[in-house]
């Protein structure tokens, strides 16, 4: 569905963004170096949002272009093997600039490399996930990159766009921008050869209208406009807002919240906690049950998270980050969620304090059982969006 821009950029509206970078917009096409000018510009458009109260994190292209010409790689097609060197080379040199660019405003970044298989395996997930929300909770910007070093064709993302909407889906970020050199979002046909073609402001559905717009993927690996509408589409089932947006200008993220860059945003229909308590609630079959006392029923219905000491029993076996049922002590189910340890691990800390983990386990591990933002109700009511540090059985 298509509508037009009448209402505050999403951007200004999110407190937790995504801005993914493109090779072509980073590194500059004749010398092979970072347009540094420009980097720098986006970096202070970063630290001014992190100074609003938002946290940002950077998904980039760009190493295999900055190792071709160390290498000697530079005017030539490279083999798959050729790319993996190159991007082992230029790494460095990526992660350097971007830390260099935000230490001018005291901020600290940190490297994140990541393969297809490490947002499709669910631990592998769940690891990448609790190390971004550690970073972001520390202050720090994470600038991820596909781990371009041991990828193959057949297990690559091919694309950024796609990892960007996966890290936009770990984060639970409330928007998503990916600038590109010149492309300035979607339009009714191929502009550069349709005169006709008219840009669209705002998407809040994704038919078959719509990807008809996007056209045919150029093929492995350069899918266009078409891998654009696949991230939209992973966004705004995990609840965020996604924009195609020109970053060629100093200054991008300036410009958008000044209204001053023509994009097109993909609006979702729920914000990201909401989204992602529908998809536990319908979309994963459980694997375990938890028992909990009457304490710690009443704490879930007032929007509490579940902390080991009101468990009273756990049956089944899974594995962290599985789904799992919450029973009341009458056996009605009260609740469905993830859950933070495995059964065999949950089984020795049911019934204690948080205090009590490490001790029992050998490591420190989460202090909730299943968090508040990994819960939502099925029966009795309530939405699960209060804080729980009680330790009376909640």
């Amino acid at each position: 569905m298509i509508m037009p821009l009448t209402t505050t950029s999403p951007l200004a509206r999110a407190r937790r963004v995504v801005v993914k970078v493109g090779s072509a917009l980073l590194v500059d096409d004749a010398t092979g170096d970072i347009r540094a000018v420009w980097l720098e510009s986006l970096c202070d458009d970063i630290a001014a949002l992190k100074a609003n109260g938002a946290e940002v994190v950077i998904v980039t292209s760009g190493a295999i272009a900055l190792g071709r010409t160390p290498l000697g790689l530079r005017g030539k097609a490279m083999r798959l093997e050729e790319k993996q060197a190159a991007a082992a080379a230029g790494q460095a040199t990526l992660i350097h600039a971007y830390q260099d660019s935000l230490a001018r405003h005291g901020i600290p970044v940190a490297q994140i490399l990541l393969t297809l298989g490490d947002s499709e395996a669910r631990r592998r997930f769940l690891n990448a996930s609790n190390t971004l929300e550690t970073l972001l909770k520390l202050g720090v910007v994470p600038v991820v990159n596909e781990n371009d070093t041991v990828a193959t064709q057949e297990i690559r993302y091919g694309d950024n766009d796609r990892l960007a909407a996966r890290i936009a889906q770990m984060v639970a970020a409330e928007a998503l921008v990916l600038f590109s050199l010149d492309i300035d979002g979607l339009y009714t046909a191929d502009p550069t050869s349709d005169p006709t073609a008219q840009h669209i402001p705002v998407v809040t559905e994704i038919d078959q209208t719509i990807a008809r717009m996007a056209g045919k993927p150029k093929g492995h690996g350069s899918g266009g406009m078409v891998t654009k509408i696949l991230a939209a589409q992973i966004c705004m089932a995990a609840g965020c807002n996604m924009a195609i947006a020109p970053g060629r200008q100093p200054h991008p993220l300036k410009a958008m919240l000044n209204g001053g860059t023509r994009c097109t945003w993909f609006v979702a229909a729920d914000e990201p906690v909401a989204a992602r308590k529908r998809w536990i609630a319908g979309s994963l079959a459980p694997k375990g049950t938890f028992t909990v006392d009457d304490g710690a029923a009443d704490a879930l219905r007032h929007g509490k998270s579940l902390l080991p000491a009101g468990v009273t029993a756990i049956e089944g076996r899974f594995d962290r980050g599985d789904a799992v049922v919450v029973k009341d002590s009458h056996g009605h189910e009260l609740a469905r969620g993830l859950s933070a340890y495995a059964s065999k691990d949950a089984r020795i800390i049911v019934g204690h304090k948080t205090q009590d983990i490490e001790a029992l386990l050998g490591y420190r591990g989460r202090d909730e059982i299943i968090h508040r933002n990994d819960l939502v109700l099925t029966r009795n009511g309530g939405n699960g969006t209060g804080d729980a540090r009680e330790e009376t059985g909640s």
